[in-house]
């Protein structure tokens, strides 16, 4: 064999080795998206600020005795109609906000997105 062709052979073969490797890299893992609760009760949010993943589903549930619904603020670009007692409305979550009741202007809340790869902790109202 000559120095070429023993070049060559060890090129090729760390050129597949590099392959092998890179391939081999573990990925992300991924996880579920995941369903979070609202109680709206007393006239408030509770929980006032919900921490979850872009995916995640909020439902909010009224557990009050009159009727409420959930807007985004400022631009509504999302809302529920009127629920009454004992009627919920679900979201899935794409990114944070802030919200309101427009029925009761100082009913507020809050979702926070936070994505795992960004970090944070993530609140234990989720429902498995």
């Amino acid at each position: 064999m000559n120095y070429r062709m023993i070049v060559l052979k060890l090129g090729i073969c760390s050129i597949s080795w590099s392959f092998l490797l890179v391939s081999c890299k573990s990925t992300p893992e991924k996880t579920l998206p995941l369903k979070y609760i609202v109680e709206i009760k007393a006239m408030k949010f509770q929980p006032a600020e919900l921490i979850v993943k872009s995916g995640d589903t909020v439902v909010w549930v009224n557990r009050d005795i009159v009727e409420h619904d959930v807007t985004e603020e400022p631009g509504k670009a999302w809302t529920s109609s009127a629920m009454p007692a004992g009627a919920s409305w679900s979201l899935v979550v794409a990114k944070s906000a802030d919200y309101y009741c427009s029925i009761h202007v100082v009913m507020k809340g809050k979702i926070v997105v936070k994505d795992a790869k960004v970090g944070g902790d993530y609140l234990s109202q989720a429902l498995f």
